[in-house]
């Protein structure tokens, strides 16, 4: 099958059985939704879901985390993975977004990655998941599954190379929704030690199974 052709199979797969799909995260705003992914670098959603609701209690504005210490914060977020130096990147992204953007989250790559602990894939989660733009935020997980489906070359070997290969494959109206359906495939069905082959429905395709078989 060529990649085209496994693109356009993906699709209509996911677009029957997840027409409407979005973040695990947790949240119930744009600042909200920022702070939850930027606990979730090397740390589960389901981690992060257990210390949000304390943590939005205490702060659920940019203008309440500017006020706070780092120490305050690491309280709430002490479980999490790298907790010092999260709780020191949401304090400083919350004081700047006070400072620079009236406490609120700007939807542009170039500002959202000025911000303290944003890099380009959780720009690109706020800008698909809270403004609903044609966006392709890579984790490991699209990383993965994006190379075991053959939906990139080999030699696409980063996240960028990854990300702008699947932006220039997948339809635009589908790109944010893409996100989850690539991150949900990879985080419950190609697995990254023992992947779920017998419950893939793209098996009869995947160059991983395929090239078992022969």
């Amino acid at each position: 099958m060529r990649r085209k052709e496994r693109y356009n199979f993906i699709s209509e797969h996911f677009r029957h059985v997840m027409p409407e799909v979005t973040t695990e995260l947790e949240f119930g705003s744009a600042f909200q939704l920022l702070c939850a992914t930027i606990l979730s670098a090397q740390c589960t959603d389901k981690r992060v879901n257990m210390v949000t609701p304390t943590l939005f209690l205490h702060y659920p504005t940019a203008h309440e985390m500017a006020k706070a210490s780092q120490d305050d914060v690491l309280e709430h977020i002490a479980s999490i993975s790298y907790p010092n130096s999260k709780s020191r990147h949401l304090v400083e992204m919350a004081r700047i977004l006070v400072r620079d953007f009236h406490g609120e989250v700007p939807a542009d790559m170039e500002s959202l990655t000025s911000l303290p602990g944003v890099g380009r894939k959780t720009a690109n989660v706020m800008r698909a998941v809270w403004f609903g733009l044609p966006a392709m935020a890579v984790d490991t997980h699209v990383f993965r599954v994006s190379h075991r489906l053959g939906l990139v070359p080999d030699n696409a070997d980063t996240p960028v190379k990854v990300e702008k290969y699947l932006v220039a494959n997948f339809e635009k109206e589908d790109l944010a929704n893409a996100h989850h359906w690539l991150i949900l495939h990879g985080r419950y069905v190609c697995l990254s030690r023992k992947p779920k082959c017998g419950e893939c429905p793209f098996s009869h395709f995947c160059p991983s199974v395929v090239k078992e078989n022969c």
